[in-house]
Order: C-alpha cells, then sequence, then structure tokens
C-alpha cells in the first residue's frame, strides 16, 4: 500500500498503489451504499479543506470523506480569511496547523502549491488542484469509474479531448494511466496542446480520429479562468462547432465506449446534453460518486501513513 504522508502527484504512485487505492475505494464505495455510511477510521481526526479556489464537487466529497471517516472536517475559504489581509500562505496554513489540524486538502491557483506547503509544515498534505499541475485523487477517482466499466485497464484507449494544456485532470490522467498500460491519446484546439509531446502520448488531429476506436473518452472544459488573456479559439460558438462532442460525431464511436467528465460541464460547449446526459454512454454521475468512496480510501491511507 502507498506509503507516503502526502498525496501530491500521480507521478509518486506505482501500478500497484492504484490497484490498492481502488480496491479500498469499492469497500468505502460499499459503505456509502449501506444505510449506516460511517466508519470510525479517522475518528478524532482534525481535516482541514484549505481551498484557495473555487470548487463544489471535490470540496463536498473530501468533506463527506471526511465525515463519514469519523474525522472533525473544517472547510476553509480564502474570500473571507486573513489571506486577504496580507497573510502569506504559509502563515495562514501554519496558524491552522497550530490548532493540532492532522491533513490539510489543499486547492490553489498556483503549481506547486501543494508541494510547497508540505514541505513548510507537519501535516499531512492531500493535493486538491493545484494550478496548472495536478489533480491526484480526480485521476484515482476517474481510474476507479474506467475499471468499473472495464473491468481491466491494459491495453484501453482512452481519448482526453479539451484543454490539454492547462489541464490538471489531464496531467493527472495522463501519467497514472501510463503506468497502467493505457493507451492515451490527445486532441484539442492546436493552442491548447502546447508542450503536450512531454507525456509521450498520441496527438490526434480532429475529434473524429480521437474517438474512433476509444473505450474511454474524457472531456475536459475550456479553462477560461487560466487564459491570461490569450484566447485559444475564436468563440465558444466556434469551439462547440469544430471540437464538442455531439450526437452526430458519436456515430463513429466504438461500441460500449464510456464517456467522462471531471464536471464543471459546460453544455453546448465541449459537449451536448444529448450526449452527456445518453445512459448508454456517461459515467458522470459514476465520477462524483466514486469520488467521495476514492476519497475516503486517500484520507484513511494518509491518516495511517502519519504514523510510520
Amino acid at each position: 500500500m502507498y506509503k507516503l504522508k502526502h498525496l501530491l502527484s500521480t507521478q509518486d504512485l506505482s501500478a500497484d498503489d492504484i490497484y490498492d487505492f481502488i480496491a479500498l475505494a469499492k469497500d468505502f464505495k460499499a459503505l456509502n451504499r449501506s444505510d449506516i455510511k460511517k466508519s470510525d477510521s479517522l475518528r478524532g481526526k482534525t481535516v482541514i479543506n484549505a481551498f484557495f479556489e473555487n470548487s463544489t464537487r471535490t470540496r463536498i466529497s473530501f468533506e463527506i470523506a471526511a465525515k463519514r471517516l469519523g474525522a472533525d472536517a473544517i472547510n476553509f475559504s480564502a474570500g473571507s480569511s486573513s489571506t486577504k489581509k496580507g497573510e502569506t500562505l504559509i502563515d495562514t496554513i501554519k496558524n491552522m496547523q497550530a490548532m493540532r489540524s492532522d491533513i490539510f486538502v489543499v486547492r490553489h491557483a498556483s503549481s506547486g502549491a501543494a508541494k510547497f506547503i508540505a514541505s513548510n509544515c507537519d501535516a499531512s498534505i492531500v493535493n486538491a488542484g493545484d494550478g496548472l499541475n495536478e489533480h491526484p485523487t480526480q485521476a484515482l477517482l476517474d481510474l476507479l469509474t474506467i475499471h468499473e466499466a472495464k473491468g481491466k485497464f491494459e491495453g484501453l484507449e482512452v481519448a482526453i479531448i479539451g484543454d490539454i494544456f492547462r489541464s490538471r485532470v489531464a496531467r493527472s490522467d495522463a501519467w497514472a494511466m501510463k503506468k497502467l498500460s493505457i493507451n492515451v491519446r490527445l486532441f484539442g484546439p492546436p493552442m491548447m496542446l502546447r508542450d503536450c509531446e512531454a507525456f509521450g502520448c498520441r496527438i490526434c488531429k480532429s475529434v473524429e480520429e480521437a474517438i474512433e476506436g476509444a473505450d474511454v473518452i474524457i472531456m475536459l472544459r475550456i479553462q477560461l479562468e487560466r487564459q491570461d488573456g490569450e484566447p485559444s479559439f475564436p468563440s465558444v460558438r466556434e469551439y462547440s462547432k469544430f471540437f464538442g462532442l455531439t450526437a452526430k460525431r458519436m456515430q463513429v464511436a466504438k461500441e460500449g465506449v464510456i464517456i467522462m467528465h471531471p464536471g464543471p460541464i459546460n453544455r453546448g460547449v465541449e459537449i451536448n446534453s444529448d450526449v452527456a446526459d445518453d445512459p448508454r454512454f456517461t459515467c458522470i454521475l459514476d465520477q462524483v460518486e466514486n469520488g467521495a468512496a476514492m476519497r475516503m480510501a486517500v484520507l484513511h491511507t494518509i491518516n495511517l501513513n502519519r504514523s510510520l
């Protein structure tokens, strides 16, 4: 089982670590579907969700995960904190740590923020998304969803389509999937594929090429908040026309293909509603359910590792 006290990157995970997290998450998923959704593995521990960026699914699922494991879960909002008065990131974390907090779940707009915090405090850190860098628990829940749907990893074809350059989900997914012998293909507007050769993945030239033969399609939203005044496409309408997933484009898809999306979905932009809601394809809400279970597995494991 994974032995580190932090979870910062999927690059720190072995294939065995990933399989162990999936097995444990499946146990917690069964617990979550029972009448009494409670464990005491984090009883007496304090978990702080330190979110310096907006979030719905990730923050709530971490809160649910901590509470179902018996922890005291505290939600920190940067917008109403002393960071608005000039307090530094590390001073903010160290002040909360001084109250004997055990685990920080950190989301921040700066790449490397989670690792920086982990290097400067004694508590355990779980990276819930840092800038353009990584989002390891999203990758783990994606892999759980794929394993449930396909029963294996080796040899699967996974297409990731959208804003690859700015997507921390794409990075974490790609690094983790390569360790499991999954073949990853990427597609998006040229400006959204900058430097993507570093992943060592197949780069497709059209949506149809990316979709055809894929076992899994992962759609990504446009990261408008991270474009820094550099539009990667003329308009949202044109993006949908040339890069969006539509029912017509799904006609070339492989039978049994599943569609995933880390959320939030921008309907009519990267994916049309008739595709996103089609029960033949969509696993998007399965991802959301699996997010709580996987984050329970992560918090449980990180807590065990604190005493090693």
